[in-house]
């Protein structure tokens, strides 16, 4: 546990964010796997804080469901109306007094829109606000553009915060400062509790501004700190969908730097797309054109592209997944999926096992060293090991109701544009002929053989389609066999 470790982070996630112009509340849009406010979530349990409360407000019951689903942990305190940051904060408070819950020590404030935001930059927040003894420490950032942003004023002899002034209420000078506000903070609980009884409305909007927490102490004797964050993009918060995209930008450059610098090889990260919840292992190789998502993990060896999309999927040290889609597939050691391989969910390939060109599989566990080089659907099936399964081949699961299963033995050898009508057992060692139907089980070792006897029409064509090229064809081909006997 933290020596620091706050009272209450307070994450502030009602607004309605009408610049995205989207259905979806603005604090649910997601990049890398994560919604927003999980990001700042993830973030802020890095603190391990002993309450962490979300305010919600806008599409209120949607917002507190995700955050139900994703930290069953979490408190949400309702703003009804958006009357400003500081009327949010107030809110927080009261759920955690109406639980109940006096807070002592610290209680950490931040924005349900900056997912870029890190734990490591909280926990120096935290740490320098302890350190220096602060009533208040805000977290600042300078910036190239401070168009929008809160400044921050300081005291030109002593450096100290003076006050945090809007960008709307700011005066020429002070919207020249290239300092802002993250709207992050560190408060003193009580202190915070007392002076947001004191914030007036009297500013552009007729808000109760969380800044204003700052000039009350101040004016009251108490310290006001700051601690500037090492890269101002952590910072950024997200209103419109150009800057949801350039924060999915920056977060996939940091995914993938750490990647590489535990040893992963990434080709093309301008082409390579992760989220925060993939792994990886030492001497992974990512093609250009690769999309990992989910709970992906891409083991030592393993190469994966180009053009791949993996969701959920494990892939084995030495494997190699070529042009596929895969959720939540396993891929062993030493396989080989691809070019233009579709894995559905259950699908199990053992070590060395091969999924070939144009293969999809779904629910399907493939033996160790087996083979479906191409052209086929294995569906509902479990496959032995060092088997062989023709080209064009499907396992025929579906009766229109119920889905049913196959089961191959090891070391069989299917062949070409075989039917497998489940429920039916291939036993170990045994062959089907191509061009099969096979709807009944086979026992090991044996041969099937289930295809119509071929009969030769002689004449047809000339018969049937006098004149045409084939008939054409026909009578050259005959009158050259003619001349050589």
């Amino acid at each position: 546990m933290s020596a620091n470790r706050p009272a209450a982070v307070v994450v502030l996630a009602a607004g309605e964010g009408t610049r995205m112009k989207s259905a979806t509340p603005k604090v649910l849009h997601a990049i890398c796997g994560r919604s927003l406010v999980g990001h700042v979530v993830a973030a802020a349990r890095e603190l391990d804080p002993q309450h962490l409360v979300v305010i919600v407000g806008h599409a209120r019951e949607q917002v507190s469901a995700h955050l139900a689903e994703i930290d069953p942990a979490v408190r949400t305190a309702v703003q009804y109306e958006q009357n400003g940051t500081g009327h949010a904060v107030r809110m927080g408070l009261e759920e955690l007094s109406n639980g109940g819950i006096t807070l002592d020590g610290t209680v950490v404030v931040v924005c349900g829109d900056t997912p870029l935001l890190t734990g490591e930059t909280l926990k120096r927040l935290s740490d320098t606000h302890a350190a220096d003894g602060n009533a208040v420490t805000v977290l600042t950032a300078e910036v190239p553009d401070s168009t929008g942003y809160g400044r921050i004023v300081r005291d030109e002899a002593t450096g100290a915060v003076t006050a945090i002034v809007e960008h709307k209420d700011a005066t020429d000078a002070q919207r020249a400062i290239r300092e802002i506000n993250s709207g992050v903070f560190a408060f003193d609980a009580q202190l915070l509790a007392d002076a947001l009884g004191k914030v007036r409305t009297d500013n552009s909007q007729g808000e109760e501004y969380l800044t204003d927490v700052l000039g009350i102490l101040r004016e009251a004797g108490h310290r006001v700190g700051a601690a500037v964050a090492a890269d101002h993009r952590e910072i950024l918060g997200i209103n419109n969908q150009v800057q949801l995209s350039e924060a999915r930008r920056l977060l996939n450059e940091r995914l993938l730097h750490a990647a590489m610098m535990s040893g992963v090889t990434v080709v093309d990260p301008a082409t390579t797309w992760v989220d925060v919840t993939v792994s990886f292992e030492p001497d992974a190789l990512v093609q250009p054109g690769t999309q990992l998502l989910g709970a992906t993990h891409v083991a030592t060896g393993a190469e994966v592209g180009p053009n791949t999309r993996l969701t959920d999927t494990t892939v084995g040290a030495g494997a190699r997944v070529d042009n596929t889609v895969a959720d939540s597939a396993v891929v062993g050691e030493g396989a080989t999926v691809g070019p233009f391989a579709y894995l559905r969910p259950g699908t199990r390939l053992g070590a060395k096992s091969k999924a070939g060109a144009y293969v999809e599989m779904k629910n399907a566990e493939i033996g160790e060293g087996t083979k479906v080089p191409h052209l086929s659907y294995v569906g509902d099936a479990t496959i032995g090991e060092y088997s062989n399964i023709g080209a064009a081949s499907v396992f025929v699961n579906y009766d229109g109701v119920n889905k049913h299963h196959t089961t191959i033995g090891s070391h069989c050898r299917t062949g070409s544009d075989n039917m497998f009508v489940a429920p039916v057992t291939i036993g170990d060692g045994a062959y089907t002929a191509a061009g099969s139907v096979i709807t009944k089980d086979v026992p090991p070792g044996s041969l099937a053989v289930a295809r119509g006897q071929q009969r030769n029409i002689e004449g047809w064509v000339a018969r049937k389609r006098p004149g045409s090229a084939a008939a054409q064809a026909a009578s050259a081909a005959r009158r050259e066999t003619d001349g050589e006997q």
